[in-house]
């Protein structure tokens, strides 16, 4: 399973400027004016994974393969979107599918940059962002609620699921995003879910976007204070970048890239923290398979028993399971190879049950 992301915010918060910065592909125009982006951008970047590396080195694989991202940044985003205001509403059908939402948030001062209501203020931006989401997804609602009554008479299945969508309906008209209505335990709802995509039953990360002096101080940045206090009691995960600085590190080595950061006091590019947020964010891990082939990286539901961790690789392994044999990382790292954990006595033969956790190397033996 591929991670994906989709990036939203309003005009002139950086949305593109982080999207070239996160892919590092300069193709999402980055201008100070509204609706500087009108087409979605789309990219899959590679994880960043150290441990990937130094298995690599250990195997010598004839190819590494890491996990993905797929990053999808549209349209900036006004009030009054969903009544056909700017251009971002248009697009919100393009991220239905991502796992989280990265809200991208202004929080720095630049007179060269408008803001497109004048004047910064995070939680009015998020207020407008999210009112937006939920007049979009509540439309998707009421549309599917018209076709489950239509179908309802004498259907049970479909009189209770239009039942339930009349609950959600009324749940979103307070103002309550999707996450926290008390889901119906049924198949036709969940798959109805599934269909829908609905916005505000995504994970949320928060992106502040600052200026070069806020990643050296950042207590003296009140918008940045604000929103960090606003996502701390919301229970959301709050990640601070500079977007100008990180897009303008592209084209530039490792090593320079890393000597620009820690002048800042910053041990991560911003790819790698958003990304460790979202994994964080939606419970999901790694484990890896290694091979004279090919060392590769797999993403899974952190808690993922064997066999739905081997059907990431190809539904016949999960079908077909028989067992798995593991080493974890740490014991892989030091003794050098598959063969020596197993002469130590350190690679395990688990079933159907055993739990995968981040970081073991595994090989999976099926039938079918």
């Amino acid at each position: 399973m591929a991670l994906s992301i989709g990036i939203v915010g309003l005009p002139n918060v950086g949305k593109s400027t982080l999207f070239n910065a996160l892919t590092k592909a300069q193709n999402a125009e980055a201008a100070n004016y509204p609706f500087c982006t009108i087409e979605p951008n789309k990219a899959t970047v590679p994880v960043p994974d150290t441990r990937l590396a130094a298995l690599t080195n250990l195997a010598k694989p004839q190819k590494v393969l890491h996990a993905t991202v797929d990053f999808i940044d549209i349209a900036g985003l006004v009030r009054g979107a969903s009544k056909g205001e700017g251009l971002g509403n248009q697009f919100l059908a393009t991220i239905r599918e991502c796992a989280a939402i990265l809200e991208v948030v202004r929080c720095f001062e630049d007179e060269n940059i408008t803001h497109v209501d004048g004047a910064v203020s995070p939680l009015r931006d998020i207020e407008t962002i999210e009112t937006e989401l939920l007049l979009a997804d509540m439309q998707s609602v009421e549309k599917r609620l018209e076709k489950a009554t239509k179908a309802a008479k004498g259907d049970k299945a479909m009189q209770a699921l239009a039942k339930d969508l009349e609950a959600l309906f009324a749940h979103m008209n307070e103002g309550k995003p999707v996450a926290a209505f008390s889901a119906p335990d049924s198949e036709i709802w969940r798959q109805t879910m599934h269909e829908l995509g609905l916005l505000t039953a995504k994970t949320v990360i928060y992106c502040a976007n600052v200026d070069e002096a806020s990643l050296s101080e950042p207590q003296a940045n009140a918008a940045l204070r604000e929103l960090a206090a606003f996502a701390a009691a919301r229970g959301r995960t709050l990640v601070t970048v500079c977007a100008k600085i990180e897009e303008e590190l592209q084209g530039l080595s490792e090593a320079e890239q890393a000597e620009i950061l820690s002048s800042y006091g910053i041990e991560e590019s911003s790819l790698v923290r958003v990304i460790r947020a979202g994994y964080a964010a939606l419970g999901l891990a790694s484990y890896f398979t290694v091979g004279p082939k090919e060392v590769r990286a797999w993403t899974i539901p952190v808690g993922s028993k064997a066999p739905q961790a081997a059907g990431v690789i190809h539904s016949d392994f999960e079908r077909g399971f028989i067992r798995a044999e593991v080493v974890g990382f740490d014991d892989y790292l030091r003794l050098g190879s598959e063969a020596a954990a197993r002469s130590a006595g350190l690679l395990r033969v688990e079933g159907k049950e055993y739990a995968v956790k981040d970081g073991d190397i595994m090989h999976f033996l099926f039938n079918v």
